[in-house]
């Protein structure tokens, strides 16, 4: 390679992340003209979705449950980013029996230290304790991506697909040219900013406002009768313009969201999903998924997410019967070979510790639904599960032993006893916003949290980065349902 002469100097090369010196050699020797001026680190690998969140866009990182060599370079390079940008050098923790995690905490304290210099931020001189990085594995909450979600964001995701902060429409009916294809940036959208972690009941009240708001501006734009009236018009005319915009928008999605939820039976399905997460009702609930997923008018994907969840709660229940919901699935032309490979993804012969018993239910009175008077056909949703992460989260800040749960790769920083004050964890297998959500609470309440993954789950893509981590190995824990499973695993 040789880097041909420009017609002006180029003033840098700037990269997102830590250069090998080989690497910069490399490009000062074919720089023959010596056109480039400077070399710069940038340590921006990795995609800000929120002010914290970040996803690598990884969508499926292992195969035969082991990590893609690829993912997990790329992994490693960009936490190290992250930490680089946060300036912070902090203890390394890990999920206990999860190679995945401890092969990825590992790589990133060899980088650490191989870059020592470049760590070296002094942060807690004060005699505080270090921040910590905490690498976790999806497979210890599979229940989470699971769920529908009712929060504004997180809703967007499930049902429409969030992709580098746009939003596809190009196939819907019924959505104007304008709006085919969205950007739902809270940097970039003040309305949006404000309201991605608002529950669906409360967007409606708010979309409400918003246009209310802009119905009084649009009649007040109508008394132009003066030079001065003509003036105010053309100076608030932009934010007339813009305003205008984000209504239509959002009320775009909003009708989305709505239709979908409708045509779907989102409501009744979602609270479901949601006793047999945070309830152990077996034969009850039994019942009701059987009736649900044999209704034509569930979705077969939303009928395969009840029978997943119940197959991950009753895994090991005496009456469990996995197998009748899943010839029902096939019946329907559904993919019953989904259960099975999620079962040895993320069984319990995997999950440390009691997923479902962690789980808390909230008051009493913010079950399920609560009907928002004067906003005709929304509801606000209130959810009862908790991910397992924000318990995990609390009991950190609250000082709580940490080893032999999550224990530390460098444990030289480790004789503090106090709580860190700043926390970055990282999910192998992608995090939801479920869990963003989560940390937005928590650093409401003064926290200091950062939440990142390989990349960003709505139900589908889990499912898919399932059945990819789990392609081509045998399956060991799911004999029941053998009958149900892709050949390439039996």
């Amino acid at each position: 390679m040789i880097i041909t002469p420009p017609l002006k100097p180029v003033p840098s090369v700037d990269f997102s992340s830590i250069i090998p010196r080989t690497d910069i050699k490399y490009l000062a020797e074919c720089d023959e003209s010596e056109s480039v001026r400077e070399v710069k680190e940038l340590y921006a690998d990795y995609l800000s979705v929120n002010p914290n969140l970040f996803s690598l866009n990884i969508p499926n990182c292992m195969a035969n449950l082991n990590w893609l060599p690829d993912a997990l370079t790329r992994s490693m390079q960009g936490i190290t980013a992250v930490l680089l940008s946060l300036k912070l050098n902090p203890v390394i923790r890990y999920r206990a029996g999860s190679q995945a995690a401890q092969l990825l905490a590992k790589m990133i304290y060899e980088q650490i230290t191989k870059d020592s210099t470049l760590f070296d931020f002094r942060s807690n001189m004060d005699g505080s304790a270090p921040p910590l990085l905490l690498v976790l594995d999806r497979r210890d909450d599979p229940v989470t991506p699971l769920l529908h979600q009712w929060t504004y964001q997180a809703m967007v995701h499930e049902l429409l697909q969030i992709k580098n902060n746009r939003v596809d429409l190009s196939d819907r009916a019924n959505v104007p040219k304008d709006f085919k294809e969205l950007v739902l940036s809270g940097d970039q959208d003040e309305f949006y900013g404000n309201n991605m972690y608002a529950n669906y009941g409360e967007i409606g009240s708010t979309i409400k406002a918003l246009m209310e708001e802009f119905q009084r501006k649009a009649n007040d734009q109508k008394k132009v009768e003066s030079i001065a009236d003509m003036k105010n018009f053309i100076e608030s005319y932009p934010q007339f313009k813009k305003m205008s915009g984000t209504v239509q928008k959002h009320l775009c999605v909003i009708g989305e969201l709505s239709g979908l939820s409708n045509k779907r039976n989102l409501f009744e399905l979602s609270e479901l999903e949601q006793e047999i997460a945070c309830k152990a009702e077996h034969s009850a609930q039994l019942q009701r998924i059987k009736k649900l997923i044999a209704d034509e008018r569930v979705t077969i994907d939303d009928a395969l997410k009840l029978v997943a969840l119940y197959a991950l709660r009753y895994e090991r229940h005496a009456n469990c019967d996995t197998s009748s919901l899943l010839q029902i699935i096939k019946t329907r032309g559904g993919r019953p070979q989904i259960v099975p490979a999620l079962i040895e993804y993320a069984g319990n012969h995997v999950r440390q510790g009691d997923l479902f018993n962690m789980v808390r239910i909230t008051d009493a009175v913010k079950l399920t639904r609560n009907l928002i008077k004067g906003l005709k056909g929304v509801e606000n949703v209130f959810t009862q599960h908790t991910p397992l992460l924000k318990e995990t989260l609390e009991d950190i800040f609250k000082g709580r032993e940490l080893d032999p749960v999550f224990p530390a790769i460098n444990s030289e920083l480790v004789p503090f006893r106090r709580p860190p004050q700043e926390v970055v964890v990282f999910i192998i297998g992608g995090a939801t916003y479920e869990e963003a959500l989560a940390v937005h609470q928590l650093n409401n309440s003064g926290y200091k949290i950062i939440l990142g993954g390989t990349t960003i789950h709505n139900s589908q893509s889990f499912i898919n980065e399932v059945l990819s981590a789990t392609n081509g190995i045998q399956f060991k824990h799911t004999k029941s349902m053998i009958k149900y499973c892709s050949t390439d695993n039996i």
